[in-house]
């Protein structure tokens, strides 16, 4: 009868392998670490992947926030800063709403009126 493994912590892998019953030792051992290093491979690789869809959605907010309040795109990406932590909200969703709203959200028009944006950026939010 064959030996049913599983090599990672509950639930964190779909591979689930049969091995023949006079697998050898380190044969079974080094099967073992293929699957985890494999596991840990695809949680690394997934994570890497979603890191780069959140910095092309906060790269897309920056460029519409300084098209339409005319600022340079470190200035866009501190008042998109500062609207997520002031309002406590994800950086990453409040940059989904500037990308797909043609409305500047209220958190980010809070930042552009207030005290801690060079007053020609506050002109400029107004006006829009």
């Amino acid at each position: 009868m064959p030996r049913s493994l599983r090599y990672t912590d509950a639930g964190e892998s779909l591979i689930h392998l049969s091995l023949p019953p006079q697998t050898p030792y380190e044969t079974e051992t080094a099967v073992r670490r293929l699957v985890e290093l494999t596991t840990i491979l695809a949680r690394r690789c997934a994570q890497l992947q979603e890191a780069l869809d959140t910095r092309v959605v906060i790269e897309q907010a920056k460029g519409k926030l300084a098209e339409r309040f005319n600022l340079e795109p470190d200035q866009a990406f501190d008042v998109l800063r500062r609207s997520a932590r002031s309002n406590r909200t994800p950086l990453r969703d409040l940059a989904a709403r500037v990308v797909s709203s043609e409305q500047t959200p209220r958190e980010v028009a809070a930042q552009l009126d207030g005290p801690a944006v060079p007053p020609r950026v506050a002109r400029k939010a107004g006006s829009r």
